[in-house]
């Protein structure tokens, strides 16, 4: 009986003040009391007076207090039909996980899964990193991983397959102890993965060493698809503020008049005033900045700088 109450105790207090509103023309009568629900009104707002007879339930928020009669047999209608919902909506979602899953592997072309792997892929759908789907970033690493082992002459299957099921330990984390890397590895394992798929997922964060070169595409097509501007959130952010830093970084420099960001940060374009930098100097002025990035920027592959010194002569005809 407890059980019950604690399934509707949630929701009774909202239910018993709409239906109070509709009601509230009934007045008070004799309702029978069955033990079942005695003190299953816990949760609800309000005063609520229970006797031999009957309950009455007093709402406070009612024009003039009305006194208002719950019938008891709407709480066994209302207990069948929450668990009917829940039953359907729960049905609808497991359906949704397995369509999800093996829409995933057609797409990827991934073939030969165990089916609680596909599911395991589909829950990925429900799942975010920094605001990232971790069934969409898984797609699109195996599309990056694929082509990729394509243009290396690796195995692409093997590829694509190790970046499907790179981040499937993160769908796990909340049921079992363990990083996402560690359930990953058990559960490939447990459903018969190749050693270089369970390879994939254990060094995509290198907790251990790559054992073939399919593992360090799958981290590097990881990478791309991670940071990429606006893929996530904090990564957004961090973005932004890289571009900030590197033309503040490259303004400092005597000289310079203008400097631009381009090409999502993988290159600065610095306008110098001619009069200040000569040839020889915007020469020594690209070094001294790239350098200065080196030194003070964190960033991912590498920075093109650009300066640039314009010299224009202007005649007027009459």
């Amino acid at each position: 009986m407890a059980d019950r109450r604690s399934k509707l105790l949630p929701l009774l207090s909202a239910v018993l003040l709409v239906l109070s509103a509709s009601w509230h023309m009934a007045g008070a009568g004799a309702v029978p009391v069955d033990s079942d629900h005695d003190g299953i009104f816990d949760a609800v707002e309000g005063t609520v007076d229970t006797d031999a007879d009957g309950i009455l339930t007093v709402t406070w928020d009612m024009p003039q207090k009305t006194m208002n009669v719950f019938d008891m047999s709407v709480l066994d209608d209302l207990e069948r039909i929450i668990e009917e919902i829940v039953k359907k909506a729960q049905a609808d979602i497991d359906a949704g996980i397995v369509e999800a899953g093996e829409q995933a592997v057609y797409d990827t072309g991934v073939r030969g899964m165990h089916p609680e792997l596909v599911k395991l892929v589909g829950r990925m759908k429900y799942r975010t990193s920094y605001g990232q789907n971790i069934l969409e970033h898984s797609k699109e690493v195996a599309w990056l991983a694929g082509i990729m082992a394509a243009e290396l002459k690796l195995d692409i299957a093997l590829a694509k397959r190790g970046a499907l099921l790179h981040d499937v330990g993160k769908v796990m984390t909340h049921e079992h102890d363990g990083t996402h890397v560690q359930l990953g590895v058990e559960v490939a394992t447990k459903y018969g993965e190749h050693p270089i798929v369970i390879n994939c997922i254990a060094a995509h964060h290198d907790d251990v060493a790559h054992d073939t070169p399919v593992s360090v595409i799958v981290q590097a097509a990881d990478a791309v698809s991670g940071s990429r501007p606006g893929a996530r959130r904090e990564a957004f952010e961090t973005y932004v503020k890289r571009l900030t830093q590197l033309e503040q970084l490259a303004a400092e420099f005597q000289g310079v008049e203008k400097v631009f960001a381009i090409q999502a940060g993988r290159e600065v374009r610095v306008v110098v005033t001619p009069d200040s930098v000569d040839d020889a100097g915007a020469a020594r002025l690209t070094d001294e900045i790239a350098r200065k990035i080196e030194r003070e920027l964190q960033y991912p592959g590498q920075i093109k700088v650009v300066v640039i010194r314009e010299t224009r002569a202007v005649g007027v005809a009459r």
